[in-house]
C-alpha cells in the first residue's frame, strides 16, 4: 500500500498495530487492549482526515498510484462480456482511449474511457491516458455505432488532458474534440458519464457530454490542472495547492455549480481502499441512470441534453 504525504499519520497508527498485534503472537504478553486503543485512534485518525480534505489533497488522491484505471471498472463491471473494438478507420488504434461493448445483467452498454497505464512500460504504452485526435475519432465512430443499434453508451474520464504534441495538432486534436462535443449533444441513446479520476481540460470534455455526469468523491473536473494553473498565474507549481482551491474543481463544487449531476461515495480513504465496493456502487449508479433514462424517447433525451448545457453558466445579475 503506497501513501500520500498526508496519510502518512495514518501509516505510522497501521505501523504501530502491526508491531503490536506481532509482539501478541510471539510472547503470553495479552497485547488486547492496546491494540484496540490503537485501532480506536486509527478510526479517529481516518475520519479526521478524509472528512476534511482540501482540494489539493483531492487532486491527490485522484491520481493515487493504487486508484482503479477504466479496464478494472470495465471488467469488474461486465465481467467476461466486454468485447474491445479498435481503430478510428482513419490513422490507427489510440492505446490511451478503449471502447467497446459490454453487459450489465441483460442490458449491453457501449463503454468509452481513457486508460493509464501501472508501470513504465504500460503507461508509456497507453501514452499516460493522454489521447491523441484519433482516441477521439474512435470514441465517436463507436458512439455513432452505439446510436445505429439503440445500445447506450457509458463514458468513464480520467485523463491529465488531451496529447498537446505537435504531430497531434497537426492530425486535428481540437477539431477532433470539437466534433465530439458536438456530435453527443444530438446523440440519439442514453449517455451517462463517469468521471473516476483527473478529468482535465478539452481531453475530458471530448468524451464528457452526458445526459448524467457522476463524479466519484475524490476526482476533479477542471479546465485546467492545478500545476499549470500555477505556472501560468505565478510562473511556478509552487501555488498549485492556491490554484485547486481557486479553480473550484471537487466533486461538491461542481455540484453547487451544476455541472454535474450526482456525486458517487467512495470508500474511506478513497476508491483504492475497497474496490470492489467502488465497483459495485458505480455498477448500481449506471443501471439506475440508465432505467430513468430509457423512458425518454430520443427527442426528449436530445432536447433535455441540449437544454441541460444551454443553461450552464447563465448568471442572473
Amino acid at each position: 500500500m503506497e501513501y500520500l504525504e498526508f496519510e502518512l499519520p495514518i501509516k505510522e497508527l497501521e505501523d504501530q498495530l502491526q508491531k503490536c498485534m506481532i509482539i501478541g503472537e510471539e510472547s503470553d504478553v495479552d497485547v488486547t487492549e492496546t491494540c484496540q486503543q490503537i485501532e480506536k485512534k486509527l478510526a479517529d485518525t481516518k475520519k479526521g482526515i478524509y472528512k476534511n480534505l482540501t482540494a489539493w489533497q483531492r487532486v491527490q488522491l485522484s491520481r493515487h498510484p493504487n486508484r482503479p484505471y477504466t479496464m478494472d471498472y470495465i471488467n469488474a463491471i461486465c465481467g467476461d462480456t466486454f468485447l474491445e473494438l479498435h481503430g478510428d478507420r482513419t490513422v490507427g488504434d489510440d492505446k490511451a482511449m478503449i471502447g467497446g461493448l459490454g453487459k450489465i445483467g441483460d442490458q449491453s452498454y457501449m463503454f468509452i474511457g481513457q486508460q493509464k497505464g501501472y508501470n513504465t512500460k504500460t503507461r508509456q504504452y497507453r501514452n499516460f491516458g493522454m489521447a491523441n485526435p484519433e482516441g477521439y475519432r474512435k470514441a465517436l465512430r463507436l458512439m455513432r455505432s452505439a446510436e445505429k443499434f439503440n445500445i447506450p453508451v457509458v463514458c468513464f474520464i480520467d485523463t491529465p488532458g488531451a496529447y498537446p504534441g505537435i504531430e497531434a495538432e497537426e492530425r486535428g486534436q481540437g477539431e477532433a474534440i470539437a466534433r465530439n462535443i458536438l456530435e453527443m449533444t444530438r446523440l440519439k441513446v442514453p449517455i451517462i458519464v463517469v468521471i473516476i479520476g483527473e478529468g482535465a481540460s478539452g481531453g475530458a470534455l471530448g468524451i464528457g457530454v452526458g445526459d448524467k455526469v457522476l463524479m466519484l468523491e475524490n476526482t476533479w473536473y477542471s479546465v485546467i490542472s492545478p500545476e499549470s494553473c500555477s505556472s501560468i498565474l505565478w510562473r511556478s507549481w509552487e501555488y498549485k495547492e492556491q490554484a485547486a482551491e481557486a479553480l473550484k474543481l471537487t466533486a461538491p463544487d461542481m455540484k453547487k455549480l451544476k455541472l454535474i449531476d450526482e456525486i458517487v461515495r467512495e470508500p474511506l480513504g478513497g476508491a483504492h481502499t475497497n474496490r470492489d465496493k467502488t465497483f459495485e456502487t458505480v455498477k448500481n449508479k449506471i443501471s439506475v441512470h440508465f432505467e430513468e433514462l430509457k423512458k425518454l424517447s430520443p427527442k426528449e433525451l436530445v432536447n433535455t441534453r441540449m437544454d441541460k448545457y444551454a443553461n450552464m453558466g447563465v448568471f442572473n445579475g
